[in-house]
């Protein structure tokens, strides 16, 4: 065998190899998973305001930036939805810094109760960016505690699945 021919052979093998090990880079992924949870479940909080499931605006997150005569029309919607976009790229690399040992999803369940409560309970109210949770009303609450438990469970299980599922990175054997 020439030596060309030899380094052709090397060479596909190292290409074979690098395919067959993939791995994910933590930041890009996090980044990306935090744009499409925040671009769909921002779509759905908006939708869930526009058939008043929930009387927090979607753009609560952008309060304490924007005047709420602005928050209120289409184009305060969407600021609060790519509110909710950047708020959920944070939020997914919290928790691949923070909980991304964990398998399953009952950490992302807890993940997003955790930012309701900060939210609605703690920061929100403080910062005028929504009333109490004692006058928004039982079906806000519910809506909104469903909504941030889903997409923290999203946001959970997806990092989990990715970084902890070694089955899926194991080389397929040819039949």
């Amino acid at each position: 065998m020439s030596a060309s021919a030899a380094s052709r052979e090397a060479s596909s093998a190292s290409r074979r190899s690098r395919r067959s090990r993939r791995v994910t880079n933590p930041w890009s992924y996090c980044a990306s998973l935090g744009f499409w949870a925040g671009l769909f479940w921002g779509t759905i909080r908006w939708l869930l305001y526009t058939f008043k499931f929930t009387s927090v605006l979607p753009a609560f997150l952008a309060d304490p930036f924007f005047r709420r005569s602005f928050l209120v029309t289409g184009w305060g919607h969407g600021t609060g939805i790519a509110a909710f976009i950047v708020f959920s790229i944070v939020a997914a690399y919290l928790y691949k810094l923070l909980l991304g040992r964990f398998r399953g999803p009952w950490a992302g369940f807890f993940y997003g109760l955790l930012w309701w409560t900060l939210l609605f309970l703690a920061f929100g109210p403080l910062l005028g960016m929504m009333e109490p949770v004692t006058r928004i009303g039982w079906n806000s609450i519910f809506t909104e505690i469903s909504l941030f438990i889903v997409w923290g469970m999203f946001i959970g299980y997806s990092i989990a699945f990715e970084f902890n599922d070694e089955a899926s990175r194991e080389p397929r054997k040819e039949p």
